[in-house]
């Protein structure tokens, strides 16, 4: 149930609120700004694997539903994070 609760979510404040009512962890990396998209892919997969980690190039098109389960890493052409990796 609290998958299919959290897909239909629009709010930051309510994703924070799951992510800390559902104890999963953390759901934003700012420390990761800066650095390789690939690197900072396997810190996060490493603090919590359950989480469907993608690299992204920015600029690209993406689907815009809400997956508590999915951090997007947004890099530019060199591969370097230009977006805070968040959850949702």
């Amino acid at each position: 149930m609290a998958t299919e609760w959290c897909s239909y979510i629009g709010s930051s404040f309510i994703l924070n609120f799951y992510f800390s009512f559902f104890d999963i962890g953390k759901n934003s990396w700012p420390e990761l700004l800066g650095t390789n998209g690939d690197y900072a892919a396997s810190v996060i997969k490493g603090e919590n694997s359950s989480l469907n980690v993608v690299v992204v190039s920015d600029g690209n098109y993406v689907t815009e539903d809400l997956s508590c389960y999915r951090v997007r890493v947004w890099v530019d052409e060199i591969r370097i994070v230009v977006r805070n990796p968040t959850a949702g």
